[in-house]
């Protein structure tokens, strides 16, 4: 039986992951669960899954869950070092999907233990995935990607046979704006920017996929995972969102993983490595599906991406001064206070005018965040509606 622990529970890769433990009991025993500030679904998850400690963000809603628990056996447990403690409890499995930089210090956590981390929390790799994939070298911890382009790249990928790729292409389905000019993307809302035409996702990575930032991510996330070197990395938009990503050999074959867009096949891949494991997930009828389209992405009216791409070569405090801005500027298009197309515009800017020295430790990391979460929050201030 396979010990497992989830960062971040409550959300929805947290409660996709829960639906398919609870669907293999005899395979899994719950360890950790985490949360923000959702104390009742955290609560709930706890008491259904017998797991042995749940942990809530906010240490005001400790009581609040002390009291929901009460008479199930389940540990309770607050604050931001008791969610790092949950990560270092020594789970076989631990998924990490907390969102944003907030994951950090408890996905380092994780990988100090040497186990198997399934990383749903991209922003982490972004900005400190030299510190991170050097850390699980030490330890023999392993990552497994979730994303459903990294995790279709890594049941693709030739490993321990770099010199035989000649390019990764990582898919996106060009979010909900991908027909608009930029004059009609100005006046697009929050409500509409979530509004993903394929996936069921948290607001923040909707926002970041209707600008195509999660894609730009999503290509330094895949230059950590996968050692093939910024120039052998590619974006292909392909609105289906059915192939999930390829991978280019030197001889001219691309091998490709399809399927419906249900994140539970990723996380099932990750959840039974080196096994696989039956799912709930709709079946892929190609015949129904009728046709497969691509193109290529448009840089001018999607400039986050560009940006993305050029902090993945430049590497060093880049991609993590790029994923701060990112966040201050999706928080405020998502509170109304900035237009949509302003969310480049600010990161660009934070981008422009901040440099700081290469990373050395995770300490390095979090101030570059913060410094530039003031300088994003500022130009946030200057644009303010």
């Amino acid at each position: 039986m396979r010990s497992v622990t989830i960062l971040g529970a409550t959300g929805s890769i947290g409660a996709s992951t829960l639906d398919l433990i609870e669907r293999a009991p005899d395979r899994f025993r719950v360890r950790g669960l985490t949360a923000a500030r959702n104390v009742d679904a955290l609560a709930d998850a706890a008491r259904r899954t017998r797991a042995e400690r749940a942990v809530i963000l906010d240490p005001a809603l400790y009581g609040e869950l002390k009291e929901a628990l009460s008479g199930s056996g389940v540990e309770a447990a607050a604050g931001e070092e008791a969610i790092v403690e949950a990560a270092a409890m020594g789970a076989d499995w631990t998924m990490a999907a907390i969102v944003g930089t907030a994951g950090l210090r408890p996905v380092m956590a994780a990988l100090e233990q040497g186990a198997t981390v399934a990383l749903a929390n991209k922003e982490s790799l972004v900005s400190a995935g030299a510190l991170m994939t050097r850390t699980a070298a030490d330890t023999g911890a392993t990552l497994l990607p979730v994303d459903s382009e990294h995790n279709a790249v890594f049941q693709c990928y030739p490993h321990g046979s770099a010199e035989r790729v000649r390019k990764i292409i990582l898919t996106a389905s060009g979010g909900p704006f991908r027909g608009l000019t930029r004059e009609q993307m100005a006046g697009m809302t929050p409500a509409q920017a979530v509004k993903h035409p394929n996936w069921s996702m948290g607001a923040k990575i909707s926002v970041d996929s209707a600008t195509l930032m999660n894609k730009g991510l999503e290509l330094i996330e895949a230059y950590h995972l996968f050692p093939v070197g910024a120039d052998k990395l590619d974006v292909l938009v392909h609105p289906q969102s059915v192939v999930h990503s390829m991978v280019e050999y030197v001889d001219g074959s691309v091998l490709a993983q399809l399927g419906t867009p249900d994140m539970r096949t990723p996380i099932a891949h990750t959840l039974a490595w080196p096994e696989r494991m039956e799912t709930p997930c709709p079946r892929l009828d190609l015949a129904a599906v009728g046709r497969l389209d691509f193109e290529a992405p448009d840089f001018d009216r999607f400039p986050a991406l560009g940006l993305a791409l050029d902090a993945m070569r430049e590497g060093g405090a880049a991609p993590a001064i790029l994923n701060a801005a990112n966040e201050i500027a999706v928080a405020a298009f998502l509170e109304g206070r900035i237009g949509f197309l302003d969310i480049a515009l600010i990161v660009g800017k934070v981008r422009s005018d901040y440099t700081a020295a290469q990373p050395a430790s995770i300490a390095d990391v979090l101030a570059i965040d913060a410094e530039a979460r003031i300088r994003a929050s500022q130009s946030v201030e200057l644009l303010a509606r």
